[in-house]
């Protein structure tokens, strides 16, 4: 009797095993920001996660506080869609937007590098603004997808 017990626990526990890898995790539901929400997390409060978003997608960026926090030099670019001022290189209050519009070939280039090479490199993505996911009239973007970032894990903290 103990023996049987002890076959049909093995096959159990091998039959779980086996299945356990076919089983697909959930992923996390894209975390939506209004311009409204975005302004929250802009390192004015202590304790507050630091956000900032580039091309519609918004980064954790309170890990480099000491550039982005209350009175650090990019503090401009924080709690907002930052494109158009990233692309430029510029702090000026005028290119604190998400528009590119007239933005050169050079400037589209270097947004490029910079959205790869630094944020996306860098700072774990925690969603993307309602401009990016959704068309001007509220409907959906048939055309979003979400932005891969093999670096990091979802964060999810609300």
């Amino acid at each position: 009797m103990f023996y049987a017990r002890i076959v049909v626990l093995y096959a159990l526990l091998s039959i779980c095993s086996t299945n356990e890898s076919k089983i697909k995790t959930a992923q996390k539901p894209v975390r939506l920001f209004t311009e409204e929400e975005l302004q929250r997390y802009d390192g004015s409060e202590v304790g507050q996660p630091i956000y900032m978003a580039i091309k519609g997608v918004v980064f954790d960026v309170t890990t480099g506080k000491e550039f982005y926090g209350k009175g650090a030099p990019y503090n401009a670019l924080v709690g907002k869609d930052s494109t158009r001022a990233v692309a430029k290189m510029s702090l000026e209050p005028a290119d604190l937007t998400y528009d590119t519009t007239g933005l050169s070939e050079s400037q589209l280039q270097s947004l490029e590098q910079v959205f790869k090479g630094t944020y996306k490199a860098k700072y774990p993505i925690v969603g993307y603004t309602s401009r990016r996911v959704l068309n001007e009239d509220g409907s959906p973007n048939i055309d979003f997808k979400p932005e891969d970032q093999p670096n990091f894990t979802v964060k999810d903290e609300f």
